[in-house]
Formats: C-alpha cells, structure tokens, sequence
C-alpha cells in the first residue's frame, strides 16, 4: 500500500525528527546504547539509526534484556536482524540476575518475569557504563509514556520522576547529568501505530514472522488471549484451541496476548490498524495488573 503524498510527507518530517534525535545523542553522549526488543518499534529506531550515520556504522551497540520467555521466533530474528545490519549485540539474561539473587522469581499462575527485567537492564546499562538507553517508546501507547520527553533523566538508581525532567523547547535537547546518572532517549516518540506500519511498508523493512498472521495453540486467561508455551501452559479448567492469530506487540510470552487476525501481510496490517478499536498493548497483561502499571514500572527503571 503506497502512502499518499500527504502521508509520505508526514513520514518523511518524523524520519528527521527521529535521525536529528540519534545524533544529538551520538553527540551528547560517550556511551550510548539502544534498546532492542526484536519488536517493531525497536526495529524502527535501528533501522533509522544506520540511515542516521550511513555509510558509517551506527555508533552504538543494541541490548537486548532477554527474560528468557521469550518467543522462538523473536530471538532467531534479533540475531539475523542485528547481524545483518552491523550491530554489535549484548544480551543482558533475567535468568542471572535470578541466579545471582538480585531478584526473585514470582510464582502461581498469573507469574511473569517482565517486572524483573528492570533490574536486570539496571545492572546491564552499569556494568556497560552506558550514560544513555535509547528505546522505541511512543507516546500513543500508554499514559505513562505520553508523559515522556524525548530525553528522559533519571537519577542515580535509574528512577523516573516525571516532575524532574528538562524542558524541550523547539529541539533542543538537554543531555547534562551528575556522575551516575543516565538519559532514556525515545527517537520515536511522536509516531503512531499507523506511522511505524506505513514506514516498515515503504521503507520495506524485515519484520518477525509474530507480527503475521499464522496458526497456533492459543488459550484465553483474563481476557487475554494467549499463546500455549512452556513458560505458560493453560490450567485444567482453560480450553486449548487452534487459533489464527497474530501480535500486535511483542515481548515477554508470560505478559503478551494474541489477536484474532488474518491479516498476513504489511499492507493488511495496515488496514487492520486503521479500523482498531483496542490500543495495541489492550493486549499486554503486564498492562492491566493496576490503572498505573506502566508508570509504577518506569519509576523504578523500566523502559
């Protein structure tokens, strides 16, 4: 589907946005790093970040915070994805921070590892000495997040105070921090959901096959339509079936429901879009445990 000529315009003022933001940080900060969850929207800042700095590698290597619940057909992209276009990769494990005692795991049915990646990518972001996490963060999203700046401070134990941020006039961007602190950096805070699909159709960027739709054993729980996995499995009393599906977001397989979908191609997503009623983390678990979630998680360090 070929974007109008008003839309590609659109487009086209949110892709230099986004490139000025990249390298504002790649001159403001010593050690940067961006966020990588195998998700669209982290897609997106990578692929505009090798055209901000092209024919030059990007100056910043991708992390990616791996709760290890994560879906096959996530991780078997992010590494093709990141060999591909250059990028060195760290991967930051929940699973050793469990090991090591830094956090504890939760239990019974409703158990998820998402919450304890915060302190796990804390401890990634010190031990890479990294001053700056960029992330693929919008503003549309969530509550929380449209509350963002595009440069995020947070102080020394990696904590978000929303009343603690720097003005952003015009696009000045104000990156000074004490010793130990960092910036969360969010290129693309002012897209949409229609933005990131109409730039992955017309910039024809390689997506995971999740976001497609494809057969798979799903279950509802609360709501929330989920894919049967071993990190997952349904109670007795919770039926199995073999649904069409597809995901709207992707992350940990413990918080991330499915959709009802046929829609099997950009273009079809794109329509698909255009007639949703639900936001795309209506589907997010991790989302509805309380009216302020997401803002309780960034207070503390998440994304």
């Amino acid at each position: 589907m070929t974007p109008s000529p008003l839309r590609r315009g659109h487009l086209l003022a949110l892709e230099n946005e986004s490139i000025h933001v990249l390298r504002e940080v790649a001159a403001q900060f010593e050690r940067p790093v961006l966020l990588f969850s195998g998700g669209k929207d982290s897609i997106v800042v990578s692929w505009l970040a090798r055209k901000a700095f092209h024919p030059a590698p990007p100056p910043f290597p991708l992390l990616h915070v791996d709760t290890g619940h994560n879906f096959p057909e996530t991780l078997a992209f992010r590494d093709a994805y990141a060999q591909q276009l250059g990028y060195t990769l760290h991967i930051a494990q929940v699973q050793d921070s469990i090991d090591r005692g830094r956090v504890q795991e939760e239990q019974g049915p409703g158990a998820s590892r998402n919450a304890l990646q915060t302190v796990t990518l804390l401890d990634a972001l010190q031990a890479l000495k990294a001053d700056c996490a960029m992330g693929g963060a919008r503003r549309d999203e969530e509550k929380a997040r449209a509350k963002e700046r595009l440069f995020s401070h947070r102080d020394r134990f990696g904590q978000w105070d929303p009343r603690n941020q720097r003005p952003e006039l015009w696009s000045l961007y104000n990156g000074r921090k004490l010793p130990g602190e960092h910036f969360r950096v969010f290129p693309i805070s002012n897209w949409t959901e229609m933005d990131i699909w109409q730039y992955i159709a017309h910039e024809r960027i390689p997506m995971p096959s999740l976001y497609f739709s494809h057969e798979r054993e799903v279950f509802v729980r609360d709501g929330v339509l989920y894919a049967v996995t071993d990190f997952l499995p349904p109670l007795a009393h919770e039926p199995v079936e073999r649904g069409v599906v597809r995901f709207r977001t992707i992350g940990d397989a413990t918080c991330t429901g499915a959709v009802r979908s046929t829609a099997a191609s950009v273009d079809e997503i794109i329509q698909e879009t255009a007639a949703a009623r639900v936001t795309e983390r209506g589907t997010r678990a991790d989302d509805k445990r309380s009216d302020a979630a997401m803002e309780d998680r960034k207070r503390v360090g998440y994304f």
